[in-house]
């Protein structure tokens, strides 16, 4: 028995092929800090870092100028970028604490922080043959209300493919946690 493959059927099937040429990609976990900081039973809460808008999309951006960005040709990120982040950052900072006590905002009655830490990237993209990462990041004592608060920039060398532009940023996103825990280990 011979099956006609009628048009509608031959246009689904180029449509759901099509469908699975992107890679996706996600942040490394978490490196092994190769420095430890004291363990000090304090309690910290990371609110949920924010990013700039282009890093809202699933695409992959890149800049093609101070104002123009593209998106890269089937390359999608694996998951939200904020939510990532801030994933990432909670995780260095128990391993660099030896602390278990790191939670995301909103938390609990029965966690209270002693310490909070709020950060917004306000760049993070790849521009010609550079990752640029630049954020600003505060850490609060909730019960005296000193902060201490901090700029923080990086330009990573990179190849323009997107194994290479998302492991570039894997690269900046580690010297900033590093950053941050030296702000953090102020409370300490």
């Amino acid at each position: 028995m011979l099956k006609i493959i009628t048009p509608f059927t031959l246009l689904l099937v180029l449509i759901l092929n099509s469908c699975g040429t992107s890679s996706y990609y996600v942040l490394s976990p978490a490196q092994q800090p190769s420095t430890l900081y004291g363990y000090k039973n304090k309690i910290i809460g990371v609110e949920k870092v924010t990013v700039p808008d282009y890093l809202y999309k699933r695409e992959i951006a890149v800049a093609k100028s101070s104002t123009q960005i593209s998106m890269l040709s089937g390359a999608e990120w694996g998951e939200d970028l904020d939510a990532g982040l801030t994933h990432r950052l909670i995780s260095f900072i128990q391993k660099k604490f030896q602390q278990p006590s790191v939670y995301a905002y909103p938390w609990g009655l029965d966690r209270q922080p002693d310490l909070k830490l709020n950060v917004d990237v306000t760049r993070f993209i790849a521009q010609g043959n550079s990752v640029y990462l630049d954020a600003n990041w505060e850490v609060v004592d909730m019960a005296t209300k000193r902060r201490k608060t901090g700029l923080f920039h990086t330009k990573v060398i990179t190849n323009n493919d997107a194994d290479s532009i998302v492991s570039t940023m894997d690269k900046a996103f580690s010297e900033f946690t590093e950053v941050v825990a030296q702000g953090i280990k102020t409370y300490y």
